[in-house]
């Protein structure tokens, strides 16, 4: 007696030919995704981006008229308006604020697990990092072009240095927003706690704003201060936005505004992308 065959199961089509395969998304549309995901969680919540567009209209108000009120003619550069002085800054240091919440944007990510999942998915995790820049640095254009709108409709702003000017004063004060973004964001891959990154963007802030030259000359500060802000890399950004504004004389304030800038952007990439690859415990 002969004994029975065991017939295989007919093979399915999709495995003779071997089925279709997951292939993983090219680094552009990975960041396309990602982008969009940090943009929708951005602009997510309605008051916060009302409250942090009108925030530069806000300081321009504030400290146009107590700077302004306090200056000496005498101390500008001669027949420049303390408005034509003061807005050119407010562009570059508008940002300041904005790279801190991309820090604390990133660790809460992190406290909440959503980098946990990022680690497990077939993605580039610096491409997370990226994403998380770009979408905070939409949140600052918004800013700079609601700041020099506010500063037209309400002193009645008009930039020197024509339209070009501005535009040049806007795209610099773009990048350098963006290498501050860069900074916060290394500090909270290193960091990742939300209370020691806000501790530290107070120090980080502040020097950074008011030991500068944003809201008068260097020449009036007291010496020490003058020592700080002719070091601090706020002032080559404020001096060379307000050149391109003011429509003087570009020297040598915005080659260095844009080596300072890129220089610290990608130092700041680097060490944020060693630090976001860390195990999440350590």
């Amino acid at each position: 007696m002969n004994a029975p065959r065991t017939m295989a199961p007919p093979a399915h089509p999709a495995a003779r030919s071997g089925g279709p395969r997951w292939r993983t998304p090219g680094r552009a549309a990975q960041l396309w995704v990602l982008t969009a995901r940090q943009i929708r969680l951005v602009y997510a919540d309605r008051r916060v981006v009302l409250f942090s567009v009108a925030q530069p209209v806000v300081m321009l108000l504030l400290i146009s008229q107590v700077f302004g009120s306090l200056a000496d003619r005498s101390i500008l550069p001669q027949g420049v308006s303390y408005i034509e002085f003061l807005l050119p800054a407010l562009l570059v240091t508008t940002g300041i604020g904005t790279s801190q919440s991309a820090g604390v944007g990133l660790v809460r990510d992190m406290e909440g697990g959503m980098v946990r999942r990022f680690r497990v998915l077939p993605l580039s995790l610096p491409l997370v990092l990226v994403a998380r820049s770009i979408a905070d640095l939409t949140r600052s254009g918004m800013q700079l072009l609601v700041l020099v709108t506010g500063g037209h409709l309400l002193f009645g702003y008009q930039a020197r240095g024509g339209m070009g000017g501005l535009v040049a004063a806007l795209l610099l004060s773009t990048l350098v927003i963006w290498s501050l973004i860069w900074v916060f964001i290394a500090l909270a891959a290193w960091l990742r706690k939300v209370e020691v990154l806000s501790s530290i963007g107070f120090f980080v802030n502040f020097p950074l704003m008011f030991a500068s030259s944003a809201f008068v000359p260097v020449d009036v500060l007291p010496r020490w201060l003058a020592a700080v802000a002719t070091v601090n890399p706020v002032s080559y950004a404020v001096e060379a936005s307000r050149s391109l504004a003011l429509g003087g004389q570009v020297g040598s304030e915005v080659p260095a505004a844009l080596c300072a800038a890129l220089g610290l952007m990608l130092t700041m990439m680097l060490l944020a992308a060693r630090g976001f690859r860390r195990p999440p415990d350590e």
